[in-house]
């Protein structure tokens, strides 16, 4: 199939060889009586022109309509997503799943865009950490967007502002800081499987008894009281 540059010059020498044997009349339009067209080779011409102009058309409605299939086969699902890499800064060790795990808390394929629009503030972007942390551990990827949105204020507190700390994740001096939000997530993940889910803990609120319990010195205003039902309302709606 030819390309655009020979059709093209295919075209122009047709046309020119077209004017060339056609009779012109005074005000130099080209006559249009039958008998300036006579001849095999006018016929001809006219023949040529008239296929590489329509292949021209054809050509241009494609060049056109390709640049509209490839923005919507390639277009990001929200200014918000971004498949690279994770952007993690610290190992996170591998914790398999052991036979005390009998809770409906494994992994479970989740609707991307649907989680990643409920996402805000801190959060905005991080619906596919969540879901490839959970697949490494081998957690409902909506669990830990429910745990992370609660304790976050949904990506609004200052320690996911100033930490990157968006699981409420202690260390020996308080709260934990992170390199990244991709290193919080994963490390709260590892933290479930390892010390929660893999000790039996089957439900939220049995997570919830030991992640935040009621009472506990460090909470001193009380929140804890509405960990388990606060992670159940965001589990329930993502």
């Amino acid at each position: 199939m030819m390309g655009p540059i020979n059709s093209n010059w295919l075209f122009q020498s047709a046309m020119s060889s077209l004017q060339q044997s056609t009779p012109m009349n005074g005000s130099g339009a080209a006559n249009n009586q039958m008998s300036g067209m006579s001849g095999p080779g006018s016929f001809l011409m006219l023949l040529m022109a008239a296929m590489m102009e329509n292949a021209q058309q054809t050509q241009m409605q494609s060049q056109q309509q390709a640049p509209v299939a490839n923005a919507l086969s390639f277009m990001a699902p929200g200014n918000s997503y971004n498949p690279a890499v994770a952007n993690l800064t610290m190992e996170h060790k591998d914790v398999a799943t052991s036979a005390a795990d009998k809770s409906d808390l494994k992994f479970r394929p989740v609707q991307f865009l649907k989680l990643d629009e409920q996402l805000a503030g801190k959060l905005s972007g991080a619906a596919v950490h969540f879901i490839e942390a959970g697949k490494k551990y081998d957690i409902d990827p909506k669990l830990l967007s429910a745990i992370a949105v609660h304790e976050t204020g949904n990506g609004t507190s200052r320690a996911a502002n100033e930490k990157n700390n968006i699981a409420g994740m202690m260390g020996k001096n308080g709260l934990r800081s992170y390199e990244t939000v991709a290193d919080s997530i994963y490390d709260m993940a590892r933290n479930l499987r390892q010390n929660y889910l893999n000790q039996g803990k089957e439900s939220i609120a049995q997570i919830g008894a030991k992640y935040a319990p009621v009472g506990a010195a460090n909470d001193p205003t009380g929140l804890n009281n509405h960990w388990t039902t606060g992670v159940q309302r965001f589990y329930n709606t993502l």
